[in-house]
């Protein structure tokens, strides 16, 4: 199986929405913007969300088996993907690259 890459490219941080509907919170995403974590034989990396890894997983799993060309070529790097989790407040959109990087 090829290794993934998955790098934190932006994290957006929704104020308005968070006063109108969020409860408030202590602890929020430890994820910061140019995090990466590499996957090996498809494990969910050490140190990753759980929520973002679900979002992610079969993308990661398909480029580890060498797929790819999502969605009939949506991205320019048909061994990649770009994923977001599924925290509507704070979302943090994800790069996925399978090896070998570029």
């Amino acid at each position: 199986m090829k290794k993934v890459r998955i790098t934190a490219l932006r994290k957006a941080d929704y104020k308005d929405l968070q006063a109108r509907y969020e409860n408030p919170i202590e602890h929020t995403c430890d994820i910061c913007e140019g995090m990466t974590w590499v996957c090996v034989d498809a494990q969910k990396p050490a140190g990753l969300c759980d929520e973002a890894w679900k979002s992610m997983k079969e993308f990661v799993e398909e480029l580890a088996r060498g797929g790819g060309n999502f969605f009939d070529g949506w991205m320019k790097n048909p061994y990649s993907a770009m994923v977001s989790c599924n925290d509507g407040f704070r979302p943090v959109s994800f790069l996925l690259e399978a090896e070998p990087w570029q």
